[in-house]
């Protein structure tokens, strides 16, 4: 890790600082492992229905905290809807809604590590932007493929000295380059930040192609808040080509929409810590006086955004972490299933990772919605995916047993879940709407579908991936895994300016 950012990191650190753990937060921890034995043991011992304890408490938790994002998606919509009003009006008046006298200067950064096939359109999206960067600096991390070559073929970089920035491009004069020995992402992010003096970076990964009105949204929403420290922006999948690529984009599609929305709610209830890496942007002062990213945890993004509010609340700061939903991409994502279990497996170690070294937290009234609603809430996730796996073990072993009086009374509590959640689900649908003015990558028939073939496939792959993170996270094993790379232009509709569609 740089030196300015060194001194920083091991003060803001819960792992290198770790702070002592209150009652409240013990107490947290206590109920929810405690609960857990109780619950498969249950599963050993009693009798009747009460043998699938762990499916009922899955699904009961799993919908009391669908009705709970649901709530806090009332003022989200109540949001947009202000928001576009004003727009209109505005517009009808001739104002220049949205300019700021201030304007922050702005760099995006690329940590690139063998992303010679999708590269190229990433940055070829970053220099149509409607409003350009102050400067794009990609970060060759140690790559042993084409990375190099067509940085310099294609765009005219100049390669210079590992450690260095290369001159500006001869064909985009904000367009650098800088190579790193092998160090992986949040290494490769934290040179940028150092590198670079603008007052907003934004992070984007090698597979991601940002809509034309992208950085435009993110500098306006920087310029009209000096609280704003953090924000992310809106992803749609895009999968390999083929059945199975298309079948998971598919599930990853609404997937990503539910996780948006509720985004959006977190957000308005003032904890919002899930910012995606794929495509963020941050208030450079800030990132430096947290210290930048921790190269030891594997959800780097994710961890950041902790840290971020810990030392805000710890400082008195009131910084303010936010989605702008203007903000819109296109993103790889894994559509083969060694790919995405591969994929769950390190987000879910990472998260474990996450919630040990802020584990204090939890319960803690000074740190607002974050300690007393969110940290307990990612205290029982730790378990859900566990919970979940194991209920359709049982369900499948009460069957394989002969106890179909069991087996029966469970598939009908699942069938009224799965009726529950086609009731919320198309609500989420119809916030993510509301929010993004998108109708491309959402339709009300597709949701309805996704949800009723879900319990017993797409989520199962979920939770199988999210037990492997524990396995993964008990033993200190993780690995990336390699993955074939599809170009984005075959769904560049997804990331259109914010109201267009096809």
């Amino acid at each position: 890790m740089p030196p300015l950012l060194q001194t920083a990191f091991s003060t803001a650190s819960p792992r290198l600082s770790p702070r002592a753990m209150p009652i409240v937060s013990i107490t947290v921890y206590v109920a929810v492992f405690g609960l857990g034995f109780a619950l498969i043991g249950r599963a050993l011992f009693a009798d009747g229905i009460l043998a699938w304890s762990v499916g009922i408490f899955y699904i009961a938790y799993d919908t009391a905290l669908l009705l709970l994002i649901t709530g806090l998606t009332w003022p989200a919509v109540a949001a947009a809807r202000h928001l576009s009003t004003t727009t209109a009006h505005a517009e009808q008046r001739g104002d220049t809604a949205g300019e700021h006298p201030i304007r922050p200067s702005l760099g995006v950064v690329i940590a690139a590590y063998n992303e010679a096939a999708v590269l190229p359109e990433t940055i070829a999206a970053l220099c149509a932007q409607s409003d350009r960067p102050d400067l794009i600096l990609i970060i060759d991390d140690g790559s042993t493929d084409q990375t190099a070559r067509i940085l310099s073929e294609r765009f005219r970089l100049t390669i210079a000295p590992e450690g260095q920035i290369g001159d500006p491009g001869a064909i985009y004069p904000f367009l650098r380059t800088m190579r790193l020995p092998r160090s992986g992402k949040a290494e490769a992010l934290n040179a940028a930040i150092v590198a670079i003096g603008t007052d907003i970076v934004v992070s984007i990964d090698a597979d991601t192609a940002l809509a034309p009105d992208a950085i435009a949204a993110i500098r306006r929403a920087f310029a009209a808040d000096a609280a704003l420290v953090a924000a992310g922006g809106l992803l749609v999948p895009v999968c390999d080509r083929g059945l199975l690529g298309r079948v998971l984009q598919w599930f990853q599609t609404y997937e990503y929409i539910r996780s948006m929305v509720a985004r959006f709610a977190w957000m308005h209830a003032e904890c919002l810590v899930l910012i995606s890496g794929a495509f963020s942007a941050f208030r450079r002062e800030a990132l430096v006086r947290v210290g930048g990213f921790d190269p030891d945890c594997i959800v780097e993004d994710y961890e950041l955004t902790h840290r971020l509010h810990r030392y805000s609340v710890e400082h008195d700061l009131g910084w303010r972490l936010q989605m702008i939903p203007e903000a819109r991409a296109v993103t790889h994502a894994p559509g083969a299933f060694g790919a995405f279990m591969v994929q769950r497996q390190r987000w879910f170690s990472g998260y474990l990772q996450t919630q040990l070294w802020n584990r204090d937290l939890a319960g803690q009234r000074r740190f607002g919605a974050l300690g007393t609603m969110m940290m307990p809430i990612k205290a029982f996730d730790t378990l859900q995916p566990v919970y979940g796996f194991a209920a359709f073990l049982l369900l499948v072993g009460f069957l394989i047993a002969g106890r179909t009086d069991i087996a029966l009374i469970a598939l009908g509590i699942v069938a009224a879940k799965i009726v529950t959640d086609l009731v919320l689900n198309t609500w989420m649908v119809y916030v993510y709407r509301s929010i993004t003015g998108d109708t491309v990558s959402s339709r009300f028939g597709h949701v309805i579908i996704a949800t009723l073939l879900e319990p017993f496939s797409f989520q199962l792959l979920r939770q199988a991936g999210a037990v492997w993170g524990w396995l993964s996270f008990l033993t200190n094993r993780h690995r990336w895994g390699t993955q074939n790379r599809t170009p984005l232009g075959t769904a560049k509709h997804a990331a259109a300016p914010a109201g267009q569609s096809r």
